[in-house]
């Protein structure tokens, strides 16, 4: 049966069997047949095939390339599962043996990085915080260091007194899966850190004792959320554009860093992942640098 042919019985079972409604059906056709144009070699694909001389190879390469040339992931997955669809109800027919789309993957969507903020946005986040109150010092060392550092949040909220060590410029880091990590800070971060330790926790503590870095107005250790809102409290107060997620910062170190001259492994060991491929999602970032430096100093840029 030919490729036209197998389709348009399909869309006709989908009607008959199940009351698929037109619209649905329309696009059925549109994935199946695009797929017909690529398989016969109209495309990119190295070898000329029919719908139903398809393997699961080439149906995954095929997905593959849409992905690749921008298509968007759920259009993608959605010809995915008109593929599925397809070659389940033509092997239950006996028209195809056997089924090739068994074990199609579903299309991996790419990682969405937080909202950018550039360095005026974070010098403007930085200096939103009243420096003259024990709660906008504890703030504003907070913020430093989450930026000068490139700490998840729970990292950060987690952090004691025994893991920063500010004469040698460093803190030490349990991440995820309990590994380890030393994080340079920086000065201005040790700075601000201790004028918030020296001045300001103590007051905040009172009479109480706990090893935790950040505290509250009670006492306690600082939360995840507790930071959130203090992070959109000043994020407000700095007149940013958007309010910035409790992953901003971190995003913010990351980007920074590669367009200030970091390489992707530099930053991996920094940012605490376990593999590069993490790392990857700022590729993107380090290429602009290339492409910028490229055209700075070419002769023919």
């Amino acid at each position: 049966m030919r490729d036209d042919e197998l389709i348009t019985a399909f869309i006709e079972a989908l009607w008959l069997e199940e009351n698929l409604a037109e619209n649905s059906r329309a696009a059925y056709r549109r994935d199946l047949e695009l797929t017909a144009r690529r398989l016969s070699g109209t495309a990119a694909l190295d070898e000329s095939r029919a719908l139903a001389d398809a393997d699961g190879n080439a149906l995954n390469r095929l997905l593959g390339e849409r992905l690749a040339e921008g298509a968007a992931p759920r259009s993608v997955g959605r010809m995915r599962s008109a593929l599925r669809r397809f070659y389940a109800w033509a092997n239950r027919e006996g028209l195809i043996q056997p089924n090739p789309a068994t074990d199609l993957p579903a299309p991996r969507r790419p990682r969405a990085l937080p909202t950018d903020l550039s360095e005026a946005d974070v010098e403007a986040l930085l200096n939103a915080p009243d420096t003259g109150s024990p709660l906008g010092l504890r703030d504003r060392a907070m913020l430093e260091t989450l930026y000068a550092t490139g700490l998840r949040v729970s990292e950060l909220v987690n952090l004691r007194l025994n893991e920063i060590h500010l004469a040698h410029g460093l803190a030490r880091i349990t991440g995820k899966g309990g590994r380890e990590r030393l994080v340079p800070i920086g000065d201005e971060a040790i700075d601000w850190l201790r004028r918030y330790l020296d001045q300001a926790r103590p007051t905040m503590l009172g009479e109480r004792q706990t090893a935790a870095v950040f505290v509250t107005n009670r006492a306690t250790p600082l939360t995840r959320q507790a930071f959130w809102y203090r992070l959109k409290h000043h994020a407000r107060e700095a007149g940013l554009a958007r309010l910035p997620s409790p992953h901003t910062l971190r995003h913010a170190f990351a980007t920074h860093l590669l367009n200030h001259g970091a390489d992707l492994r530099a930053l991996q060991m920094l940012l605490g992942h376990a593999d590069l491929s993490t790392t990857q999602i700022y590729t993107h970032v380090a290429t602009a640098r290339l492409q910028a430096l490229h055209a700075e100093h070419h002769p023919r840029g």
